[in-house]
């Protein structure tokens, strides 16, 4: 039998967190209408903030970031917080909810032998301790995560090749056992970012909508799941495939 260990890399914000409860959060503030657009602003800017700094070489904390983007999303829509309300909001980004199948894969991924589960993220370590305390779902799975592990120590962001390198050094593997990490997100530049440098990638496309990424057309995901329950089956599989 093989002792060969797979890492799971679980991207946390909008794999296991639902950004869902953003909007509902605006609804003290906007109508519902507003804190829909607000909220999809505001999740756009953020991402877009993480590659223009890459590009430019510059390096902000994921908090400064995620409030930047706020502000822009609130003066696009031509909408106003107070400095508590933007703190208000700030603190309910890192209490966001999970989506309903994360228990039940966390579950499933904590029997899986021969594999160990690991948080890769773009947020800072103490915007992800904040978000595993305040989520019951994840709290009470802390101890299947072996590691968190935040882009801020390399100071560059998903999806530049440093991180997902750097991702591989802290689990232990080497440039030669990228293959043995695999990472689970629904972002597609993520996935695309991964699948550059070797990591194998369960994209989990909740919608339905089908890859249609075409920044390197050449890469694809591994395996491309609807449910995020569906990620234990395929690594239980795969650990299965390398034992025999």
């Amino acid at each position: 039998m093989s002792d060969r260990n797979i890492v799971i890399a679980f991207d946390i914000y909008g794999t296991l967190l639902s950004f869902e409860s953003i909007a509902e959060k605006l609804v003290a503030f906007f109508d519902e209408d507003k804190s829909q657009l607000i909220a999809k602003l505001w999740r756009q800017y953020q991402l877009e903030y993480t590659w223009r700094l890459n590009s430019m070489d510059r390096y902000l904390p994921f908090q400064e970031v995620t409030k930047n983007a706020l502000q822009h999303a609130l003066d696009t829509t031509g909408s106003q917080l107070k400095e508590w309300q933007i703190d208000d909001m700030l603190t309910a980004y890192e209490s966001i909810a999970t989506f309903p199948d994360v228990k039940a894969t966390l579950d499933k991924v904590s029997q899986i032998p021969n594999a160990s589960a690991v948080i890769f993220s773009n947020g800072t370590l103490d915007m992800l301790r904040r978000a595993i305390v305040r989520s019951p779902t994840l709290t009470h799975h802390a101890s299947t995560f072996t590691e968190t592990i935040s882009v801020d120590d390399v100071k560059r962001f998903k999806p530049a090749c440093e991180v997902y390198k750097y991702l591989a050094q802290r689990v232990g593997k080497s440039s030669a056992e990228m293959e043995d990490i695999w990472l689970v997100s629904s972002n597609p530049f993520d996935a695309v970012g991964a699948l550059n440098v070797g990591l194998k990638v369960i994209w989990v496309d909740r919608q339905k909508a089908g890859w249609t990424d075409r920044a390197m057309p050449d890469l694809r995901p591994t395996v491309i799941v609807n449910d995020l329950e569906q990620v234990a089956e395929v690594i239980a599989n795969h650990t299965q495939c390398t034992e025999t």
